[in-house]
């Protein structure tokens, strides 16, 4: 089985854009928020140059009058998105029938090597500790990725992770929305010089359609973009205080880790462990997840899921970017690898998930 694939030099064509002089109301809140299509990414909130929007219940609200300066709805990952221009805006080219996955230049199946960080993460440990090994070098100076509310029991929160122990301390997934572009957003305040971004791919298409725009207030400052593959993620109060709490009788405080692996895992901390399957937690999905056509974070320079894989991480090299820092971090014995051809079932399920979202398209 071929696993590489070429890709151009990224960035390399930034198609004309023409800015429709149209106001929030008339473009995202019509035709998003209140449709229920917005993922709550909070990208239209970070780009607004007058801070007309509040970022309120996961969603975009007018705080003062629109300015009507057209911005807004350019980086909104549900308004008027053509998929072919991001791809060729990243890799140059479109992607072909048979990468059924997205465009990409290597595929493995990789570990942390640091146990620390293998106490704390979700599977490999490979976001974890990239990003560590970037900070450590001086390759980025901050990373928005998502932290843990204090007040809720695994509730996330974005977070702008400055030195590898704050990285560690945002391990893990949690399967409830955080809108990291609010930490990138922080690190651009904080006058950081080189940020990675870690996110969803919806978060993922939002920033390169702000790099694609060009805004660069935040494009100058993206070092490189990490995307989680997803199926879905679910709403708080459905999933953890109705579900968790109220019908399995569950304190979210006892709660160690949640993963999902063909069903959703709940790991206490007395290491006892919970199961609820997928019908019933996907009962509480978020609205705009339904939407969603890219599982697999296919506009990232590295994209990771967990695929069923115990302890270890599936890995999508996509861009030189990309593919240069893991391979850095493998010469640091940062990081880990395996072939990923032993790993069928894993290849299988992230081209099923991919081919089913893409439908969407």
């Amino acid at each position: 089985m071929e696993l590489k694939s070429k890709v151009g030099k990224p960035f390399g064509r930034r198609p004309e854009m023409k800015i429709q002089k149209v106001s929030f109301e008339e473009s995202l809140e019509k035709g998003v928020v209140l449709p229920g299509k917005c993922v709550g990414c909070a990208a239209c909130v970070v780009v607004c140059p007058l801070s007309c929007l509040d970022y309120v219940e996961q969603k975009p609200k007018i705080a003062k009058e629109c300015k009507v300066c057209g911005i807004c709805p350019q980086v909104c990952p549900q308004y008027d998105l053509s998929w072919p221009a991001l791809e060729e805006f990243v890799f140059e080219r479109r992607s072909k029938p048979e990468e059924e996955f997205g465009i990409y230049r290597r595929v493995v199946i990789a570990q942390a090597t640091d146990k620390n960080i293998l106490q704390v993460c979700q599977d490999g440990g490979v976001v974890s500790a990239l990003l560590s090994f970037a900070l450590r070098n001086g390759t980025i100076d901050g990373a928005a990725v998502s932290g843990v509310s204090g007040e809720r029991m695994l509730y996330p929160v974005p977070r702008l992770a400055t030195t590898p122990k704050e990285v560690s301390e945002c391990a893990g997934t949690r399967y409830f929305y955080s809108p990291n572009l609010l930490a990138l957003q922080e690190g651009v305040k904080q006058n950081k010089k080189s940020i990675a971004f870690v996110g969803t791919p919806c978060q993922t298409q939002a920033i390169r359609r702000i790099q694609m725009f060009p805004l660069k207030k935040y494009t100058e400052r993206l070092g490189f973009v990490i995307g989680l593959m997803c199926t879905e993620s679910f709403t708080y109060h459905g999933l953890m205080e109705k579900h968790i709490q109220e019908v399995m009788g569950i304190n979210p405080q006892d709660i160690k880790k949640i993963n999902i692996k063909g069903k959703v895992l709940i790991t206490m901390r007395n290491g006892e462990e919970k199961e609820i399957s997928l019908p019933d937690a996907k009962q509480h999905t978020r609205t705009s997840c339904v939407l969603c056509s890219d599982f697999s974070a296919e506009l990232a320079d590295i994209s990771v899921g967990g695929l069923g894989l115990t302890n270890w991480t599936f890995t999508v090299l996509r861009t030189k970017k990309g593919e240069e820092l893991f391979e850095e971090a493998e010469k640091a014995h940062v990081i880990k690898t395996r072939p990923v051809e032993k790993e069928e079932k894993a290849l299988d399920l992230l081209s099923r998930l991919s081919t089913k979202k893409r439908k969407r398209r």
